[in-house]
């Protein structure tokens, strides 16, 4: 199962030590103030709304007290404002990748010539990510995500995503988007695709359908994490295929495919060019992290 395996067993075992002693610090007070019997004051009717509003605030609090909700990233409490599970502070800190970006890639050029291209196969049209990786708090948004069973978090990225800036042509055009497909050891272990959750809070954004079953794993691959760039090119080739009965819909389609994590581009490229040779027209890649290089300027 490799590294990814002993991650998710690791992440089962954890829980932040401060939650069994997180909470609110005061309930608001269940019982309202009344006059005092035989005093002129008039009591004003509890109705209905109001009746069911103070409920509502009273289990609240009773929630936040037993319950305590933390960030999934940081275990930061959040406060009854934050709707999500990562917290403001931890989408506030996010290593967003700096501008000048390159038209195409998306990958900052301060100045000269764009090499993080030359990884791009020419039927690639257009590339964007959120942050860089492997930096905090992105980390432990992605970990939270793919190892801890954090399921929301997918949609929480995909609102990051959805913003991004793209080239006309490539708004204009986008057919649907292609999550890469999850290794079924994985997948079973796991019990998710983490792309396909962030693909489909996209798809709701972006108003384009998510075809998730038109790419397949050939074979099983081992976890890119710890493989040089040449090894991952060996690892991923031919790892990918298209379901025949899909096939038709992709000709002429630009397609955009959605990844978690962006490093050499490999995994990308191989299931680009499985598509591009079934029928497709044109590729774009979105990701919410992108590894940065010794040169790149966090």
């Amino acid at each position: 199962m490799g590294e990814g395996g002993t991650k998710e067993r690791e992440s089962r075992r954890r829980r932040p030590a401060n939650v069994a002693r997180a909470g609110r610090t005061f309930l608001p007070a269940m019982v309202r103030n009344r006059a005092r019997s035989g005093s002129d004051a008039t009591v004003a009717p509890v109705t209905g709304p109001e009746r069911r509003l103070a409920l509502r605030e009273h289990l609240a609090g009773a929630i936040d007290l037993f319950l305590p909700r933390v960030c999934v990233s940081c275990q930061r409490l959040l406060s009854r404002v934050e709707t999500g599970i990562v917290c403001s502070l931890c989408w506030s800190r996010l290593p967003l990748l700096p501008s000048p970006q390159c038209e195409r890639c998306g990958h900052p050029v301060p100045g000269g010539s764009c090499q993080w291209c030359d990884l791009l196969p020419p039927y690639v049209r257009a590339v964007r990510s959120v942050c860089w990786m492997p930096v905090d708090p992105a980390s432990g948004i992605v970990h939270a995500l793919k190892y801890e069973g954090w399921i929301a978090v997918g949609n929480e990225i995909a609102e990051r995503m959805s913003r991004l800036s793209w080239p006309k042509d490539v708004v204009d055009e986008r057919t649907a988007l292609i999550p890469i497909p999850l290794a079924s050891a994985r997948k079973r272990q796991r019990g998710y695709n983490q792309s396909a959750l962030i693909a489909r809070g996209l798809a709701r954004r972006w108003r384009i359908p998510v075809w998730e079953e038109i790419v397949l794993r050939s074979r099983e691959t081992s976890s890119q994490t710890k493989l040089t760039p040449e090894q991952r090119l060996d690892n991923v080739a031919g790892s990918f295929r298209i379901d025949d009965r899909e096939s038709e819909k992709l000709h002429g389609a630009h397609l955009v495919i959605v990844d978690d994590v962006v490093t050499t581009a490999a995994t990308l490229n191989t299931c680009a060019r499985a598509l591009f040779e079934s029928g497709a027209r044109i590729i774009s890649y979105v990701t919410f992290g992108r590894a940065h290089a010794s040169g790149d300027r966090l």
